[in-house]
């Protein structure tokens, strides 16, 4: 099988002209086939505020109201989908954006109210990776913004980790996928002081030590849950580094 490198950037690298710019550049450098998940919060944030709808905030998740919808969608879906589109034509990377909308490609059903109603959030529930295989071998690189839908018409707004890790084990069926998920540090560390203890490499045994050793905590555990499970549904690699260390062997490689 074709290789597939599906890289996952935050809204942090995607919103700022300069990192953006350096962002773009290296992800063209990457070769082969590739896809691009893109977040954008605190764009939809300031977009928000701009017109007088406040952004409530759950365990840092956002909660999505009927107005607040209204702008992630032309934040996530608009804005931010396409002046990375654009920018990456102009690094001769073919690309299109869509949400999980366009062609059917992401299907979820609005999340259940439990202890608290995050309104129009969607949780995945089927992923038609077909027609996203035959676009990217016809040379097409698919720019995901973190929207949903549920078939009945509506949008939902979405977990781009999820999104990244939905289309990954999706993807996997067609292709050799390496899942990349770009945070601020250059890989998962040994000390969180320094910047430069990467462990370079993480099996299921290695993590639960350091778990239990409490090494490795706190918000790092649910993305390490997401990436073994990644590998379990037939993703090949998953790697953790900084967004500018994308096209080279850095970070922490996550593997059975």
């Amino acid at each position: 099988m074709e290789k597939l490198t599906l890289v996952k950037v935050g809204g942090k690298i995607v919103e700022e002209p300069q990192s953006l710019k350096q962002l773009l550049s290296d992800f063209s450098k990457i070769e082969g086939y590739k896809v691009l998940v893109h977040g954008g919060g605190r764009s939809a944030t300031a977009m928000g505020s701009k017109l007088g709808i406040d952004s409530k905030m759950v365990n840092g998740r956002r909660v999505t109201d009927e107005e607040m919808l209204k702008v992630v969608t032309m934040v996530y879906g608009g804005l931010v989908n396409k002046q990375i589109v654009a920018g990456l034509q102009a690094v001769d990377v073919n690309a299109l954006g869509l949400t999980g909308a366009d062609m059917n490609y992401m299907r979820s059903e609005k999340r259940p109210v439990k202890e608290v109603d995050y309104g129009f959030v969607g949780d995945v529930k089927e992923v038609n990776a077909g027609l996203l295989a035959d676009l990217i071998a016809k040379g097409v690189v698919p720019v995901l913004a973190p929207l949903t839908h549920d078939k009945e018409g509506n949008l939902l707004n979405t977990n781009a980790d999820t999104i990244a890790g939905e289309a990954a084990k999706a993807l996997a069926k067609h292709f050799d996928v390496t899942l990349v998920y770009c945070f601020e540090k250059k890989g998962v560390l040994m000390d969180e002081n320094d910047d430069e203890s990467v462990i370079p490499e993480l099996t299921p045994a290695l993590y639960n030590k350091y778990v239990a050793d409490g090494i490795i905590s706190g918000g790092m555990i649910p993305k390490l849950d997401n990436s073994f499970e990644a590998l379990y549904a037939g993703v090949k690699e998953v790697v953790i580094t900084r967004a500018d260390l994308i096209h080279t062997e850095g970070g922490t490689k996550i593997v059975l």
